[in-house]
């Protein structure tokens, strides 16, 4: 059988070394179509990223004011509580992605403030 295996096809007409039944592989390729037409991306700069929205004092307020509420008598608070938190404040997006991103643990104030890029007063 192994001889079989390492015969030379005898051509489209053996079923044994032809085409498989149904399947057509003459592909009539245009040779003139080398390159793909990729669509041009128009990238809207206007779009805060995290990094622009964490410089923007409104935002770094908001941060400031949700670390003063969930930390007021406590020393340390878990990732999770410091996320619904958020969440129930409704704070932008870039602000709950990055809460999202802390690992989970408990953090003090200042750790959360440094990690967050609020200010920690």
């Amino acid at each position: 059988m192994t001889d079989d295996l390492l015969a030379e096809p005898t051509g489209p007409d053996d079923p044994a070394t032809g085409p498989t039944p149904g399947v057509d592989l003459d592909l009539d390729l245009d040779p003139d179509v080398a390159e793909l037409d990729v669509p041009e991306v128009d990238v809207d700069l206007d779009v805060p990223t995290t990094a622009r929205a964490m410089t923007d004092p409104a935002v770094r307020q908001d941060l400031d004011d949700l670390l003063d509420d969930i930390y007021h008598g406590q020393e340390r608070i878990s990732q999770a509580e410091i996320q619904r938190r958020a969440v129930a404040a409704e704070l932008p997006a870039e602000l709950l992605t990055r809460i999202s991103a802390l690992p989970e643990g408990e953090y003090a104030m200042d750790e959360a403030a440094d990690l967050l890029g609020g200010s920690g007063v």
